[in-house]
């Protein structure tokens, strides 16, 4: 496969090299991921002599399966690598593109609005996969085991069955209706016709076998031959729009990571077409000359979420795919943008989103269920990976005899320019349908790398994600561990709409009321959001730390004591 990249390289006062991290390994392992199998399954390809990359396709393919509503061989992400042999740290952008045959008003009906059921259900709303492409490359590039190796327990988990969790079963209950439109596809997730209790078994023979062509013959067993002519079949036989070109033209991308600096910190991050990584390093920078730690809480949200209302405007007005958009990074990122953002901040007053309107001519949208999962090895290599298939269960649709759930993910584009897509974000031209392009995402795994602690860490939660990692990130710098930041009460402003949003409980009634006596709108959600999963390496102590976010039962965070 060809491969492009893209140096989004941007230091600003003090920054800690990663070569700082020097010296040896943590000598054992950490690994935490929103499912207990996944995670065993990079334990047990740990056992086997294998490293962190080595795991982290192993750990992939095994949510791939057992974690069906979050993502899968039918999706895509980002997996932010670091080898510490070298020090070389890199993005391998796993995205799913539009085919061939998008065009940017595919979605719009006669009277020139979206049809938003065909941009998130059945087989038109799907990218082309990119996660297959992104293993195999991870494995050949920066593994030491065979690629079969790393999917034998991904396969074994489809053949043999996992067992329903409660997340599985209360994100099949948002999409259950939907998945019903197609009765081989429902028989796959819901094998006696209605959603499965908690504890029945789920098998997907499919699955294994479309996995096996690919163990077998690596990128040309999912993209080219039998699996993607099922795929591409089965996907215009429904509606859709893909072809074998298109798969076989799919390349993965590996990218230079975003790297900015906070208080001594180095941030190495997601790069476009994560918006992520330029949007959590644009709200630190306006935040770091505040004492964030000597405010009260409402003075604190307050400023956290003033510098989250302009960091997603920009997100709006200038992110996308970088291969087709040219991103003023270096702008967004420098100290002269923040202070000058910083002059129309107040303290004492919210600054209304529409002062700080965007210029649609110039404008340059995401997913509720995705998955992350956080690894370090006895070396000291580390991965930092954020995987979906946009909406739970992604699009709803499986090609026949695949086993394979076709992603969502065009609904990330701008389909119709100031839109809200299904999450609430706007885009305008920058992220507008084109053909081969890669839809802009909020997913934003992190590293975050000090003299004395390291932290690997990242969330599902659509729109959300960044600010969930920021608010992790600076729970880390105030010397706060992983089980800290995954708990932490979660808030959030996306620039529109202008409201900040909290978690149940997150802030107590008085300190709504100041905000709210400042100018903001409170809107206290009736649910949680995210699954956080992080690891840290104290290398003053050598203590490796993992933790999984309480807010689902599912996840497993384990120390792999290595031989």
């Amino acid at each position: 496969m060809n491969l492009k990249s893209i140096a989004l390289v941007f230091f600003s006062l003090t920054v800690v090299s990663v070569a700082a991290m020097g010296g040896n390994g943590p000598g054992k392992a950490a690994i935490s991921s929103s499912h207990e199998l996944a995670t065993g399954a990079g334990t047990e390809i740990l056992d086997k002599g294998g490293n962190a990359f080595d795991a982290a396709v192993a750990v992939s393919a095994a949510l791939a399966v057992v974690e069906p509503e979050s993502s899968g061989a039918g999706g895509g992400g980002f997996w932010l690598l670091h080898r510490a042999a070298d020090d070389h740290s890199v993005m391998v952008d796993g995205r799913e593109t539009a085919p061939a045959a998008a065009s940017e008003d595919m979605y719009l009906d006669e009277e020139g609005e979206v049809d938003r059921d065909r941009a998130i259900n059945g087989a038109l709303a799907g990218g082309i996969p990119g996660a297959p492409a992104a293993w195999a490359h991870i494995a050949d590039e920066y593994g030491t085991l065979p690629l079969s190796e790393l999917l034998a327990p991904a396969i074994r988990l489809a053949d043999e069955g996992f067992p329903v969790d409660a997340k599985y079963q209360a994100l099949l209950n948002f999409r259950a209706h939907v998945m019903m439109r197609w009765p081989e596809t429902a028989a796959i997730f819901m094998p006696d016709g209605d959603v499965p209790a908690i504890g029945d078994t789920i098998r997907n023979p499919d699955l294994a076998d479309t996995l096996r062509a690919l163990a077998e013959k690596g990128p040309d067993g999912f993209y080219r031959g039998e699996v993607a002519n099922r795929l591409v079949e089965g996907v215009r036989a429904a509606g859709g729009i893909w072809t074998l070109e298109d798969f076989a033209g799919y390349e993965v991308v590996e990218r230079e990571p975003v790297r900015t600096s906070y208080r001594g910190y180095e941030l190495v991050t997601a790069a476009p077409p994560s918006s992520g990584g330029i949007a959590i390093g644009q709200m630190l920078e306006i935040v770091e000359p505040f004492d964030l730690a000597g405010m009260d809480r409402a003075d604190r949200v307050h400023l956290l979420a003033e510098a989250m209302r302009r960091a997603y405007r920009d997100r709006a007005l200038y992110l996308g795919d970088p291969d087709f958009v040219d991103i003023p990074a270096e702008m967004l990122l420098s100290e002269d943008y923040a202070a000058g953002l910083r002059t129309t901040l107040r303290m004492d007053r919210a600054t209304p989103s529409s002062m700080l309107a965007a210029d649609p001519d110039r404008l340059g949208s995401e997913s509720t269920d995705t998955t992350h999962f956080s690894l370090i090895d006895g070396e000291g290599n580390m991965v930092s990976a954020t995987l979906t298939v946009n909406l739970p269960f992604g699009a709803a649709y499986a090609p026949p005899g695949t086993g394979v759930l076709v992603n969502n993910e065009m609904d990330d584009f701008s389909a119709k320019p100031g839109e809200p897509n299904a999450y609430g974000l706007i885009g305008f031209s920058a992220n507008a349908i084109e053909p081969h392009k890669r839809m802009l995402s909020s997913m934003s795994p992190t590293m975050v790398i000090g003299d004395d602690r390291t932290a690997v860490l990242g969330t599902p939660g659509g729109s959300r994600i960044i600010t969930m990692v920021m608010l992790g990130i600076l729970d880390f710098i105030e010397g706060n561990g992983p089980e800290s930041w995954v708990s932490l009460p979660r808030f959030h402003h996306q620039y529109l709409p202008d409201e900040i949003s909290i978690e149940p409980d997150a802030l107590s009634e008085a300190e709504i009321e100041m905000l709210e006596e400042k100018g903001h709108e409170v809107t206290v959600r009736n649910r949680t959001w995210g699954n956080m999963h992080a690891v840290m390496w104290d290398r003053d102590t050598g203590e490796l730390q993992a933790a999984s976010d309480p807010r689902w039962e599912s996840g497993g965070a384990v120390i792999v004591e290595l031989d």
